[in-house]
């Protein structure tokens, strides 16, 4: 599979759009295309499989490490791998790269295709391109996008570029301006992708604009073929009965860990709002993470489910629910009537609570989880839960000054296990045994 990295100086760059149309432009072709998204986000992700009707992938290195990373891509399919960037190029952990775009450029060797939102500078454009280029010569930056200009600017900065930087990086083309294009955002990500109506009309303008303004002949032209890397994250079938919550308000899952789940057993998905009851006959449940909040009245009207829930988790059923799933789980989101397994209640705010990597350590005792173990994690919410609920994870971010934030979470109940933090099982098998042992 050839693959390249879409890549940006900062969030809000342009990765996303160019991303989509690239997509889009390689499918009108007849090419099979596989996403790929850096980092921890699920949003993205989806507006992919939107594109290419696959999966997307994600490929984070301080969640799966490098050998996860490796096999996740290789899980991929498709003639061309597109790999979406995060944040700015650089933008990892902390203040240093480790962990962003460029990191994950070096491990898996990818060429990247740098997009830029240009604002009223010319000259200044080329020394930032210079300085990107600069910053990391290991990192191989084979040319350049600039989005959301006019063709008159679009002229005057490709003469630019070609002046100062003499040939050190390929012009590939610009994305016009156009309104169109524009996807809405929601809380840290943009809206989900089934909930864009015009979502195809957007990708097919977007794609029809990318294949008349840029070369993208010459983009494919710089893709790597790529190998097939090692793949040792497997399970033994166990012969499992698991049920997992997946519909416009649960869908935050990553691909391999559903992967890993069809691999103990049978997974039947089910939807919180408009199914009546759980599935029979279930060894365990996994409630991801999504927007509960968003469509917190049409989950508090499905009493059936709620009530169904409840009483298979009150009888011993095995349960996982992350973010959105523990809020789900929760007596009431603002007001309106949850689960109610947890005692306490879930409540929005205007600001981040928690927002980035962080470290698990599981300090309290309980009967899921032994003490000591520790799990990479992410978070990303503006909700807060209030709840007398003993919590059993301490949760540990460094702000790389020197300090360190630590916090609380975590919520053990006969045998379900409820938190904010989102895990990926690859770095985290152990994690996943503890849940179905």
């Amino acid at each position: 599979m050839k693959s390249i990295i879409v890549a940006s100086n900062s969030s809000g760059g342009g990765k996303t759009t160019v991303t989509l149309g690239l997509m889009q432009a390689l499918i009108n072709r007849g090419l099979k295309v596989q996403g790929f998204k850096v980092g921890p986000d699920y949003i993205d992700t989806a507006f992919h499989e939107r594109v290419t009707k696959k999966p997307s992938r994600n490929l984070d290195l301080f969640l799966m490490g490098k050998n996860g990373v490796k096999a996740s891509f290789s899980r991929g399919e498709g003639d061309y791998g597109i790999v979406e960037g995060v944040m700015g190029l650089y933008d990892g952990r902390g203040i240093t790269s480790e962990y962003s775009t460029a990191h994950l450029s070096k491990v898996l060797k990818l060429p990247v295709v740098l997009v830029l939102t240009p604002k009223a500078q010319s000259v200044t454009l080329c020394a930032e391109i210079s300085g990107i280029l600069a910053f990391d010569p290991d990192v191989n930056i084979v040319g350049v996008i600039l989005n959301n200009i006019t063709e008159g600017y679009y002229k005057l900065l490709k003469a630019a570029i070609e002046k100062n930087l003499k040939g050190k990086i390929k012009v590939f083309g610009y994305l016009p301006k156009e309104e169109k294009l524009q996807l809405k955002s929601r809380h840290l990500g943009l809206v989900q992708s089934v909930e864009v109506a015009s979502l195809n009309e957007k990708l097919h303008e977007c794609s029809s604009l990318l294949e008349k303004h840029v070369d993208i002949d010459e983009i494919l032209k710089c893709t790597k073929s790529m190998p097939i890397f090692q793949d040792e994250y497997h399970l033994k079938n166990r012969n499992l009965k698991i049920a997992v919550a997946k519909d416009e308000a649960f869908n935050f899952y990553y691909k391999e860990n559903l992967e890993l789940l069809n691999e103990l057993g049978e997974v039947t998905y089910f939807s919180p709002l408009r199914d009546k009851i759980l599935p029979k006959d279930l060894d365990f449940l996994y409630i991801g993470g999504g927007y509960p909040e968003v469509f917190k009245e049409e989950l508090s009207k499905n009493k059936s489910m709620l009530l169904s829930i409840k009483e298979r988790l009150e009888s011993g059923l095995k349960c996982y629910a992350e973010c959105g799933g523990l809020m789900y789980l929760m007596e009431n989101i603002e007001g309106s009537p949850m689960v109610g397994f947890f005692k306490g209640n879930a409540y929005m705010t205007k600001r981040l609570q928690n927002f980035g990597y962080a470290k698990v350590i599981i300090e309290k005792e309980n009967t899921m989880l032994p003490l000591e173990t520790q799990i990479n994690c992410h978070e990303f919410h503006k909700s807060f839960t209030e709840t007398e609920e003993e919590k059993v994870y301490s949760v540990i971010k460094d702000n790389f000054l020197g300090e360190q934030k630590i916090w609380n979470c975590g919520y053990v109940k006969k045998n379900t296990l409820a938190a904010y933090p989102h895990v990926h099982f690859f770095d985290n098998l152990d994690f996943l045994k503890y849940l179905i042992r």
